[in-house]
């Protein structure tokens, strides 16, 4: 027996070769179409070379404008990209074009692979027909399809990545897996990659290609890299994944002696874009899978799980084993119930009646409440640095940890991440400090008000002089005379002391002002537990941070570098300006908003307004937004979330669904330093803020497809950050998505800004989607009871403190203790709430919690209940033996 790798090139590769010659583009191109597009082989290889959709002068999803830029008992490697010869052209018959791979694969003398371009539908088919032509059974370990889209940035300016480059995720889901790709701008049509014949989409490879210079960068931050849709993986699992649980089990093929078989893929067009990707998938034959509230399941939450495919279920699979209760409801619906003891990665396997499998890919998390009472504990005991004598004052503070070897991180040549700023040094008191504003801990604030007024005022913000407010980017840094650096560290390029302590980076006064922020929520709902200052400095402290941070020079030019790119996590500054509003801070709101208002109109003013320190970014959008929506910028409102849906898909699979696209953080935050797309960054904390509140603030009472899609988008982006904190409560930056990884990082890193989108953004959203018949859909929270008139709901979001009520467009939000539970009655239009004092026995007991209620239309909705008082722009709420009742409607 013989046994093969097989990875069988779809598109001309770019990154080996220099010349036309090389490439085999002397020749030209035959050119093709079908309903749906319009396509481009090379002549001499038959590989595709464009592929624009039918009517489409210019967008292509292949990167066609670069293509003459680039150019025993072991397994035997089988690849059509390393022998460059031209393929024999065979009789076409029905198919758009055939060839004969037999001269592109030297290695492989026991295959005979015929390769046909054909249309299906009007769609792009591609099938590649493999005969063993030996006397034995060969078994092929692995067999892959290379593909390339046009994500290379490199050159480009910001206006063109936008008009002409596309991104792509996969779902991972066997015979029912896909890949998708959407333009960088969100908008127009989308492609939708589905198998063909007996091609399940069991792994997702990064292709390590030798060539990573010049022109395009490949492994860059404008070139992340190009994947394989893996079809078998037992050859990588026995050798690099060895040390792995992979996504789906591996699996390879035998193939008899004489054996045929045929494998291949769909190519589809979305002509609907991103909302229409699923829709295409099942009319390509395709299962499709809808989980609500999403596919990272809280233990004490229930998520119904909805399958749209033609085929019988016969039966599913639990990995591991009852790790899920799983009830019928109706045809095709099942409740899904994490069991008691269920925790991390969990997968279904689905069998249906036509032979094929589907996987689903679930999280099981801890009850969120106590996901954040474990990170609170951890970063504030076994995170927490006493060391006095450290000779850059770093003690005591929050700092940054390695769960690899269970220690700080005290010496890095990336000098930020242990200088307590920076994202990735800042992330750790960050998520410390934000996570007292929505589940406030008296042990904890303690030592939180100890590190603000001892480490943060006065090392890490300069506290007296001209400069006072400035945030400094790194505390610790290289040349510390007489200090013991680690020899084994390359020092060569980290930050001297003048570079550390400059204070030109606007990201880094967000993480300052959110920490004082968050001290001043709770200082105003538990003023007993703050010791060193009251409510007043805290809120005065975070406002003079983001007055310092967002200053002009005499010639319009920003004081402070970055301050005109959207920051990450600066929707806490939408906080600050409603809480400096709601105590009657009327002058510092007017000079609040002349800043941010100078900030959007700038914005405004710009084709890409999304800049950042790198060519390509996903960071800025959130700021971009939550201003622009502000002050009505209406054009780039609609911009901004064009944007994030072009880069944050809805799939299942936990990883990737509401996962924004960041691919290198690893390289300034990790421990594992690599261009890598990495699974729930901060990037799916923060994007999913803009999406949930444009759902609000922009649907009807009913969502619309857009809207529904963006609630998956937002809900699973906003729980992604509850993965990243382990039983103990260590928090890694984000999860390594390559297959010879598949883990979480070692460092903490620059995890706080995912979660101040976590608790920005949590809350329960009970909205009406229109599928078939109006439905009532919870994401966020069990339904208790439901009738005609009446639902009961049961909050199983982090927070607790925050409900959307969609047929009313109605938010009620709370500054203190938790909801309970949520009794909507439609007939007489109001909402029964119950509070508690604590959503945890750890958390503070709340005597009072002041409500707000937001009206997303004119609608008048308050609260109703007799006899309460107004507190700071809402009604006050005393808690009676722990708890409180209050009604909502007109």
């Amino acid at each position: 027996m013989r046994l093969y790798l097989v990875s069988l090139l779809l598109v001309r590769s770019l990154v080996f070769c220099q010349s036309n010659d090389t490439l085999g583009l002397s020749n030209g191109y035959s050119t093709y179409t079908t309903t749906n597009w319009n396509i481009k082989l090379v002549k001499d290889s038959q590989t595709l070379a464009s592929l624009k959709p039918s009517g489409s002068n210019t967008f292509d999803f292949s990167p066609f404008d670069v293509l003459g830029n680039q150019g025993s008992n072991s397994w035997t490697d089988g690849n059509t990209a390393s022998n460059r010869a031209p393929v024999r052209r065979g009789s076409n018959g029905s198919a758009l074009a055939t060839s004969d791979l037999g001269p592109t694969l030297p290695g492989l003398a026991d295959l005979d692979i015929i390769r046909q371009w054909i249309d299906i539908d009007g769609d792009l088919g591609l099938l590649y027909t493999i005969t063993n032509t030996a006397n034995g059974t060969v078994e092929l370990g692995s067999l892959g399809f290379p593909i390339e889209f046009n994500n290379i940035f490199t050159g480009r300016p910001a206006a063109d990545v936008e008009a002409n480059c596309s991104l792509q995720d996969p779902y991972i889901g066997l015979d029912a897996g896909y890949i998708q790709v959407t333009p960088v701008d969100g908008t127009g049509s989308a492609l939708v990659v589905t198998p063909l014949k007996e091609s399940k989409f069991e792994a997702w490879r990064f292709l390590n290609e030798t060539y990573k210079g010049p022109p395009l960068y490949y492994q860059s931050q404008t070139y992340e890299a190009n994947y394989e849709f893996q079809v078998y993986t037992k050859a990588y699992a026995e050798n690099e994944w060895k040390n792995v649980t992979p996504w789906n089990e591996p699996t390879s093929r035998m193939l008899r002696s004489k054996e045929t078989l045929t494998v291949g893929l769909r190519f589809s067009l979305a002509a609907g874009g991103v909302t229409d990707i699923a829709a295409t998938a099942i009319r390509a034959g395709i299962p499709q899978a809808q989980s609500v509230p999403g596919y990272i399941v809280p233990s004490d939450a229930e998520t119904t799980l909805t399958l749209n495919t033609t085929s019988r279920v016969l039966n599913i699979t639990i990995t591991p084993a009852n790790a899920l209760a799983i009830t019928p409801i109706s045809n095709g619906v099942y409740t899904i119930t994490p069991a008691s003891n269920a925790y991390g990665r969990t997968r279904l396997t689905i069998a249906y009646s036509d032979g094929h499998q589907q996987t689903i890919h679930y999280n099981i998390v801890k009850s969120a409440p106590t996901v954040l009472s474990d990170l609170g504990h951890f970063l504030t005991t076994t995170q927490y640095y006493t060391n006095t004598s450290d000779p850059f004052h770093r003690a005591p503070s929050v700092l940054s940890w390695d769960r690899s070897v269970n220690n700080f991180v005290l010496q890095d040549n990336r000098v930020w991440i242990a200088g307590l700023s920076d994202e990735a040094g800042a992330g750790s008191f960050l998520a410390a400090t934000m996570k007292q504003s929505v589940q406030a801990n008296a042990d904890e604030i303690a030592r939180l008000e100890t590190f603000i007024h001892h480490t943060m005022w006065g090392v890490v913000q300069v506290s007296n002089g001209t400069d006072q407010y400035a945030v400094r980017k790194s505390v610790f840094y290289y040349g510390m005379p007489g200090y013991p650096y680690d020899p084994n560290i390359e020092w060569t390029g980290a930050w001297n002391k003048t570079e550390a302590y400059s204070t030109s980076r606007a990201y880094d006064y967000v993480h300052v002002s959110a920490a004082y922020w968050a001290l001043y929520r709770a200082a105003r709902a538990f003023p007993d537990l703050v010791k060193l200052a009251d409510w007043q400095w805290y809120l005065n402290q975070a406002y003079q941070t983001v007055m310092y941070a967002t200053q002009m020079t005499g010639n319009d030019t920003w004081f402070v570098g970055y301050a005109d790119d959207g920051l990450m996590g600066e929707t806490v500054w939408g906080e600050i300006l409603k809480d400096l509003g709601r105590e009657g801070m009327d002058d510092k709101v007017t000079q609040f908003e002349a800043r941010m208002k100078a900030r959007a109109k700038h914005w405004n003013s710009l084709a890409v307004p999304f800049g950042s320190e790198m060519a390509w970014d996903s960071t800025g959008q959130e700021g971009v937004y939550y201003w622009c929506n502000y002050f009505n910028l209406t054009a780039t409102v609609t911009k901004t979330i064009n944007s994030i849906l072009g880069y944050m898909p809805t799939v299942a699979h936990w990883g990737w669904n509401g996962n924004a696209r960041r691919y290198w953080d690893f390289l300034y935050g990790g421990k594992i330093e690599r261009i890598e797309r990495q699974i729930h960054h901060y990037g799916s904390g923060l994007n999913a803020l803009p999406l949930l509140e444009h759902v609000r603030n922009n649907s009807s009472s009913i969502l619309s497809d857009m809207d529904a899609y963006m609630l998956r988008v937002g809900y699973g982006g906003n729980s992604g950050p509850l993965s990243n904190v382990d039983s103990d409560g260590f928090a890694s930056a984000a999860f390594h998505s390559w297959p010879d990884t598949l883990k979480w990082d070692p460092y903490s890193g620059d995890y706080g800004p995912n979660f101040v989108g976590l608790s920005l953004g949590a809350g329960c959203f009970i909205v009406q989607e229109q599928s078939g018949n109006v439905q009532t859909m919870v994401y966020g929270g069990n339904v208790k009871t439901r009738s005609n008139a009446t639902l009961l709901v049961e909050p199983r979001d982090a927070v607790r403190r925050r409900v959307y009520i969609g047929a009313w467009r109605v938010q009620v939000e709370l500054d203190a203790g938790a909801i309970q539970q949520i009794q909507v009655d439609t007939s007489s239009q109001t909402a029964t709430i119950t509070i508690v004092d604590a959503v945890t026995a750890q958390a503070a007991k709340a005597k009072q919690a002041v409500v707000w209620v937001d009206n997303y239309q004119a609608g008048g909705f308050k609260v109703t209940t007799s006899g309460l008082q107004a507190s700071r722009k809402g009604i006050l709420v005393l808690l009676v033996n722990g708890t409180a009742n209050f009604q909502v409607g007109k």
